[in-house]
């Protein structure tokens, strides 16, 4: 886990403190307007792991990664030798490769249900989500140990101070509240359309000057 996402981690202030609602967005969905003509996050949607005064940092979930195969990453990683392959169990050869965002693109971040857990290693984001980002999740996955559901994203999105908040404000981001099943879904094609579906947003009414939710 790098250590600017674990100083971003540290740095959250009381996320429900005074009993009011928290500014803070981790947790939630980034779904990109129209306006954001970047290629590495045209038509994304990012879960949000972590957002401070600090700054941001998140996983673009609909995004397939050029290494498309999972058990073949595993022989790569040297997590388990080739001939392994034929014999790992049925959820491992499911798990999508995801392209996580441009940042760190050469590390693996696993988000999973809450059902896994390493001390010192698995961050809880919500109820539903957590963050893995070692290897030991990996070997877990490989001997049928893992999360029920996960996605291994190669990458991250990340924000500096204040970054995140200035792009929302200029109308590049809409957010809502996560779905574990959209965010674990296999249909990477459709998330971007039923995001937006979920904010109650048509895509076709939706222009670059919309609001944001």
């Amino acid at each position: 886990m790098s250590a600017a996402y674990r100083k971003q981690e540290a740095a959250r202030p009381g996320r429900f403190a005074g009993g009011g609602e928290s500014r803070f967005l981790d947790g939630q969905l980034l779904v990109a307007m129209p306006s954001v003509m970047d290629e590495r996050f045209a038509r994304s949607v990012i879960y949000l792991c972590a957002h401070s005064e600090d700054g941001a940092m998140g996983i673009v979930v609909n995004q397939p990664s050029r290494v498309k195969n999972f058990p073949e990453l595993l022989v790569q990683l040297q997590v388990i030798a080739p001939q392994e392959r034929i014999s790992l169990p049925r959820g491992a050869e499911e798990i999508q490769v995801l392209s996580g965002g441009p940042v760190q693109t050469d590390r693996g971040f696993v988000l999973h249900t809450p059902d896994f857990f390493i001390d010192n290693s698995t961050l809880p984001i919500d109820d539903g989500v957590s963050l893995t980002a070692t290897v030991d999740i990996l070997r877990a996955i490989a001997a049928g140990e893992g999360p029920n559901r996960a996605v291994l994203a190669l990458g991250y999105a990340g924000w500096d101070a204040g970054q995140l908040e200035d792009e929302i404000q200029r109308n590049g981001w809409l957010h809502c509240p996560a779905d574990p099943a959209l965010l674990f879904d296999r249909d990477l094609g459709s998330k971007y359309i039923r995001a937006l579906r979920s904010m109650g947003v048509d895509l076709e009414r939706l222009s670059s000057v919309a609001g944001h939710a």
